[in-house]
Formats: C-alpha cells, sequence, structure tokens
C-alpha cells in the first residue's frame, strides 16, 4: 500500500489502494479520503474511509 501520508495525486491504482473500512470501496486518487489513526498497546493503528459520511456511519455502528 502507498504512503497514507503521501502527497494527493500521487499514482496509486486499486491494486496498492487502500479500502474504506465502512463499505470497501477502494479508495484511489480521492481528496475526501481520511485516515483515523490511534495508538494501541504501543503501536500505531489507522482506518481508511472515503468520505465523512462513511466516517460518521463507521461510528454510528461501532457504538
Amino acid at each position: 500500500m502507498v504512503d497514507p501520508t503521501s502527497d494527493l495525486g500521487e499514482d496509486v491504482d486499486e491494486s496498492n489502494a487502500p479500502e474504506c473500512e465502512h463499505c470497501g470501496e477502494m479508495i484511489v486518487r480521492s481528496p475526501t479520503h481520511r485516515v483515523v489513526t490511534w495508538v494501541e498497546d504501543g503501536a500505531a493503528r489507522h482506518r481508511h474511509f472515503c468520505s465523512d459520511d462513511c466516517r460518521a456511519a463507521y461510528d454510528e455502528q461501532s457504538a
């Protein structure tokens, strides 16, 4: 997978693109791409979302 902190618009194709944690859509060159990062047991973890709506829907389901 490509570094999630890389510049927007960098060449990313479906073979190395992250999937949205909520809907499963491949996130390719998306300006609405969101990454949520946290530390758990001393390791960095992250989830990718294709939009704020998918992030909100995931948060609602997880509550």
